[in-house]
């Protein structure tokens, strides 16, 4: 039985990096060998509880130790793990569970009310509850399946390593991205492609099995996973885990542990050098600081460069697994505004609506090629024959960015072709948020826009039409999606226009509506 999956990475680890240190988070510290055992244990407990080959097992929680032992138990066993977002809101964690799936959910004992507001009428089977410390009530008498507390399973399992064959193109993550229509669709990551994306990341970044890397970003995004944990445990570095970003303990733990690499988004830059301490805190550890999602403000690059620190920038996406480009530190001011060059094992072109190559300085699509890029979405055959295309060069993903490449092979994104909105790393899709408006009786049209937020990057703002003979309100509109959506996708602010601008053919003009009401 071979795997040759990210299930045989840890155990790999168990001797190459005997006695080193694999994880701490918080008091709790575990080396590559404790780590590995603790895997065991979770993959023989899915097993027995009927978990097999290609079955979907999702995860609800903030980071933890508990999530990757799952991420890495279901690679051992040829399992698909499913992580979800935190802050989706009960129905949106319901359309996850059901289109994935999923035959069992590890949740913490935070999420206990999302769960039971999710689970319901979906194909989970049981709950697996993981004690977080937290003080929520317990929902297990409105929890009709069987719950099982985490501890407890794995105290059960036994520590034999599996015995299952997986290979390296097999399914290993469904993560779920929103798409233009609205509806999330969960991208297909194999083994193969978060493999290839860890070697881009060691390749470009020059990580090493000395990193102590701190992880502040939540791990339900690729984001994280693949650009901060992967390439530490594939090259047997230290893993510094923290549930949710908090400034203050960020800086606390990078002086406590002498963090070398951290990852995030100018938001969370930002919020760093804003804080009171960021003066008196030793960073001087760091060597390696990469930054996705949008571009750095001046100020904050220059605040850094003042503590002789600088930035890997990229560009990429969930379907990338997520690295695509990287603009490496010494080029942060030379090729300022650049998502960077294509990173070591993928290729980018753009490309015109038929897929011809454009020269250097043209605006076209963005198109993307390489083993760390998805072959396809999950159930979803439309989306893919829309998103990819073949040429004499091969398949090619369409990322509906319009952008131009340099005469120096630099990328440069000039629009989002799909009007996606990047809030503080997080990704927001008008066209979901349009469609839970537009059931509001109230509402005769609606569209939604990103404006500029300085902490935020950007924010939604709804462009409303009210309905003729009905009244309403900014707090009406907000206060209805309030439940239904996750918080950071809701509007931050409603202005009411009399009418819409449209194309010939009805579609609303959305630059041209972000220009009379963006300010």
């Amino acid at each position: 039985m071979t795997n040759h999956g990210l299930g045989d990475w840890i155990h790999r680890r168990e001797v190459k990096s005997a006695g080193r240190m694999a994880i701490t988070a918080g008091t709790l510290e575990l080396t590559y060998e404790q780590f590995s055992e603790r895997i065991n244990r979770l993959a023989n407990a899915m097993s027995e509880r009927g978990v097999q080959r290609g079955d979907r097992v999702a995860f609800l929680g903030e980071n933890s130790v508990e999530f990757l032992e799952a991420l890495f138990a279901l690679g051992s066993i040829g399992a698909v793990f499913v992580p979800l977002n935190t802050r989706l809101a009960g129905p949106e964690v319901a359309f996850h569970l059901d289109d994935a799936g999923a035959k069992i959910l590890v949740a913490s004992h935070t999420m206990e009310p999302l769960v039971a507001a999710g689970v319901a009428e979906t194909d989970v089977e049981r709950v697996i509850v993981v004690d977080d410390g937290s003080r929520v009530p317990a929902e297990d008498g409105r929890l009709t399946l069987p719950v099982e507390q985490y501890g407890d399973v794995l105290e059960g399992a036994s520590a034999t390593r599996p015995q299952v064959n997986v290979g390296i193109d097999d399914l290993a993550i469904i993560l779920y991205t929103s798409g233009t229509t609205g509806n999330p669709k969960g991208a297909m990551l194999s083994h193969a492609n978060m493999t290839w994306n860890a070697l881009n990341v060691i390749s470009d970044m020059d990580i090493s099995n000395h990193e102590v890397a701190l992880m502040i970003s939540p791990m339900f995004h690729v984001a994280a996973l693949g650009m901060g944990v992967l390439p530490t445990f594939l090259k047997g570095g230290h893993l510094i885990l923290e549930p949710r970003f908090e400034p203050g303990r960020a800086l606390q733990l990078i002086e406590q542990h002498k963090a070398t690499y951290i990852s995030g988004v100018p938001t969370t830059y930002q919020m760093l050098a804003e804080h009171p301490d960021w003066e008196t805190t030793d960073i001087s550890s760091l060597h390696n600081l990469t930054c996705g999602g949008s571009a750095v403000p001046l100020r904050i690059l220059e605040t850094y460069e003042d503590r002789g620190l600088s930035f890997t920038m990229g560009y990429g996406m969930t379907e990338t697994a997520p690295g695509a480009t990287t603009l490496p530190a010494r080029y942060s001011r030379e090729k300022m505004g650049s998502a960077g060059l294509p990173q070591m094992h993928t290729h980018i072109r753009v490309a015109d609506f038929d897929g011809n190559e454009l020269p250097p300085n043209e605006v076209g699509e963005v198109q993307i090629q390489g083993p760390n890029v998805i072959s396809g979405y999950w159930e979803r055959p439309e989306a893919n024959e829309s998103s990819f295309i073949t040429d004499d060069g091969g398949t090619w993903f369409r990322s509906g960015d319009m952008g131009y490449m340099d005469d120096d092979g630099f990328l440069f994104i000039s629009d989002r072709l799909k009007d996606m909105i990047i809030s503080g790393g997080e990704n927001i899709y008008p066209a979901q948020i349009e469609q839970e408006l537009a059931q509001m009786e109230s509402i005769a049209s609606v569209a939604v826009f990103g404006v500029a937020n300085e902490k935020w990057g950007e924010v939604p703002r709804a462009a409303v039409v009210v309905r003729e003979g009905h009244e309403l309100t900014e707090e009406d509109v907000l206060s209805y999606l309030d439940g239904k959506l996750a918080r950071y996708k809701i509007p931050k602010s409603v202005v009411f226009v009399d009418d819409m601008p449209r194309t010939a053919s009805g579609k609303v003009r959305k630059p041209q509506l972000r220009e009379l009401h963006g300010e």
